[in-house]
């Protein structure tokens, strides 16, 4: 049956929709700023060069102890990384088949420049532009602002939500605190990379993909 209580997804975008894990593997080992120190750098090493952070819970290119800020900006302002995070695997099925459902559905992303991550975003996710909102918002200088806080309150009034009809669905340990506080139920996606919740947290689920989240709201 279909959760009754649940009408409104959003999801964020990086480590649930799309792979951005990948994106910073070929970034670190090809771009000309830091390919010749990452060029042999393996895969599962990824978690070596960026420590990842107890409030982010997953790779950031900030948290690298020299060049994070740097790292980042260069992420940000180079296309052909930005943009190598291909969707995970059965994504757009499943977005297909949650609005079947009768779930409405958002994406929520943040980033430094919102008219690139747009663009983005409405290429790879083009076949289900018909029905997905996509709401992208600029962060501050750290990822843990009230940006998204902020940005789905915005979205709440905007498209006539209920809060507690609504789910968030991401794999940042601080975004789960965002969901709550604005009033939604937080959902967690895993990685090979993410690291567990806090003790105050560990009531929240957590699915290792996009299909585990739709069979648990269909099972509700």
């Amino acid at each position: 049956m279909v959760n009754t209580q649940i009408k409104n997804i959003f999801w964020d975008v990086d480590g649930v929709l799309a792979d951005l894990n990948y994106a910073y593997f070929h970034f670190l080992t090809g771009h000309p700023n830091y390919r010749d120190q990452y060029q042999n750098l393996k895969w599962e090493q990824l978690s070596e060069v960026l420590p990842i952070a107890p409030e982010y819970g997953a790779l950031e290119l900030k948290t690298h102890p020299e060049f994070g800020v740097e790292m980042d900006r260069d992420f940000c302002a180079d296309q052909s990384f930005f943009r190598n995070r291909p969707l995970y695997p059965n994504v757009i099925e499943v977005l297909q088949e949650l609005n079947e459902l009768g779930y409405r559905q958002f994406t929520m992303s943040a980033t430094f420049d919102v008219d690139a991550k747009m663009a983005y975003l409405n290429k790879i996710l083009a076949p289900v532009t018909d029905f997905l909102t996509i709401e992208c918002v600029e962060h501050g200088e750290f990822m843990h602002d009230t940006a998204k806080i902020d940005r789905l309150r915005e979205c709440y009034q905007k498209y006539q939500l209920k809060p507690g009809e609504t789910i968030l669905v991401d794999d940042r340990i601080y975004n789960q605190y965002a969901a709550i506080e604005s009033g939604a139920h937080p959902v967690r996606l895993r990685c090979e990379f993410t690291t567990d919740l806090p003790a105050d947290l560990a009531w929240i689920p957590e699915f290792k993909n996009v299909e585990a989240v739709r069979d648990w709201l269909v099972a509700k």
